[in-house]
């Protein structure tokens, strides 16, 4: 049998991730009726649960809908990092928004943090949490007054840390970035607890069941892709990519795919959870798992559908994992989709200034589990009405500044490239040319097709053509699906949908019943 790939080290043939592998999460039923409801969540990732547990808790009627399994998306891929530290953005925020709204994101995301911790003390949750100082270092000299003007910036605002000298990590650096007291857990048995709470306080949740769209009014109406309909007086999209898109946020959030491998190291872990500033990307954090102290390795971040085939990027974190820690093994690996907003601060609030009852979470930029917690903070204090420090800063009608225009124009004339080039293409391979475990594109009777073939000789055979906007998908080799270039939807290689915009399956074709004969 050949592959694609052929596994010359230790890379698991499928990915899968550690934290779903590893958590027990109840099973819920489908929606079967229509139902009215006080708050309709679409979402069963950090922000869904966090949102719908606040609101339980005041009282409020509410469902969650989830089309596959709760957690089974971003959340469930995170590397589980509980921190304010998102890069070299402070000095970014200073210079774009001023030092008031850089004090606001950092304060906004330690309030999430400190949610998460108090959380998990009061009820005694058993998850690895584990308080971690933060780094950001680099190997490159010309970096330096970057770490510098961060380590101002948190001087500036008032954040525990600072530049240091020498980290701890076994590479060469000319400095670091920290942040004291940040932490790093186990994120879906966190949350786990979080599910069996909010369905003691009565929460609905349903699973396979997919929202497409929605008709705004009071109540909002809910459609979804068996022809339900759920109505509520308030709406919130925290399915990731906004499960809505009436308000052009395709447009206005970049899909971004990074990846983990999960190693057993031959050399001693220390304290701390460290990101380099340079790129490729390099992240690092320890982990437990059946008891050993294992190692997170993490990076290779790149735009979704592009680039190198994507099994490179597993192949280069475990190139990286062997060099530093000596791994013999590699126990897990994944990927992750993150959405990027212009100016990097995520969309948090009401969808649009004209309408008070749909909110959003989205754009949470690789940080996740504090942005997520924020959201359900933010979301549920307007639901309440209550005023929140936070909602100017993260509204998504927010007026876009200079840097956010200069990246809105360069991302959509990349997609318009990738509209109209994969139009074009046409590749020489033919059905006949697909092995065992492989998928490509392929050209049908002078028409681009996807094909991928099982490892008993099974044929999917897809047509390309993005349901979203109509861009021709690629092969994702790392993770045996089929990726769009222009607005990162996902699709299985059977062709379902496993990430938006798009809420139509690929249109699968009968290969079978092809008359080749008649092929020009």
């Amino acid at each position: 049998m050949t592959s694609e790939h052929t596994n010359k080290n230790s890379l698991p043939n499928d990915p899968k991730s550690y934290w779903i592998d590893s958590a027990e999460l109840p099973v819920f039923p489908a929606l079967e009726n229509d139902i009215e409801t006080e708050v309709a969540i679409v979402g069963g990732g950090i922000s869904g649960i966090t949102t719908a547990f606040l609101l339980a808790k005041e009282g409020l009627r509410v469902t969650l809908l989830e089309s596959t399994r709760l957690l089974n998306g971003t959340t469930g891929h995170t590397t589980a990092k509980v921190t304010a530290q998102h890069g070299l953005i402070y000095n970014e925020l200073i210079s774009h928004f001023g030092v008031d709204s850089a004090k606001l994101y950092y304060s906004a995301n330690k309030e999430a943090a400190h949610f998460i911790e108090s959380h998990i003390q009061n009820h005694g949750i058993e998850c690895d949490y584990q308080k971690e100082s933060a780094f950001i270092y680099s190997t490159s000299e010309s970096d330096r007054q970057s770490l510098e003007n961060e380590a101002k910036a948190y001087r500036e605002i008032g954040i525990d840390g600072g530049f240091i000298d020498h980290i701890a990590l076994p590479i060469s650096t000319i400095g670091a970035v920290e942040m004291k007291n940040q932490a790093q857990f186990h994120p879906l048995k966190y949350l786990a607890h979080l599910v069996k709470e909010i369905t003691e306080q009565g929460v609905q949740i349903f699973e396979e069941t997919t929202a497409i769209n929605m008709e705004h009014g009071e109540p909002a109406i809910i459609h979804t892709r068996n022809g339900i309909k759920v109505k509520a007086k308030y709406v919130v999209s925290a399915s990731h990519f906004p499960f809505h898109d009436g308000k052009g946020y395709f447009a206005r959030l970049y899909p971004k795919r990074s990846y983990v491998v999960a190693v057993k190291p031959e050399k001693s872990f220390p304290d701390g959870m460290y990101i380099s500033s340079s790129k490729p990307t390099r992240s690092f954090r320890s982990v437990k798992i059946n008891g050993e102290d294992m190692l997170l390795v993490i990076g290779d971040s790149h735009k979704t559908g592009q680039g190198v085939p994507e099994i490179e990027h597993y192949e280069a974190l475990e190139k990286e994992a062997v060099k530093t820690f000596g791994a013999q093994q590699v126990l897990y690996r994944w990927s992750a989709q993150d959405l990027v907003t212009p100016d990097k601060v995520p969309y948090i609030g009401r969808i649009s200034e004209s309408h008070d009852n749909v909110f959003v979470a989205t754009g949470f930029r690789k940080w996740g589990m504090a942005h997520g917690t924020l959201s359900g903070m933010l979301i549920s204090d307007l639901i309440l009405g209550r005023d929140n420090p936070y909602e100017k800063l993260y509204a998504p009608s927010r007026f876009p500044l200079d840097p956010s225009i200069k990246t809105f124009v360069k991302e959509n004339m990349n997609v318009a490239a990738h509209l109209i080039g994969g139009k074009f293409d046409r590749p020489d391979k033919e059905i006949k040319d697909i092995q065992h475990d492989e998928g490509a594109v392929i050209t049908i009777k002078g028409k681009r097709a996807g094909a991928y073939k099982d490892n008993n000789g099974k044929l999917f055979v897809v047509d390309t053509t993005c349901t979203h906007m109509g861009c021709e998908v690629n092969w994702n080799s790392g993770d045996k699906t089929w990726d769009c270039p222009c607005h990162g939807s996902r699709f299985s290689y059977e062709g379902e949908v496993i990430e938006g915009p798009a809420d139509e399956p690929l249109k699968r074709i009968d290969h079978e019943k092809i008359d080749y004969s008649t092929s020009t």
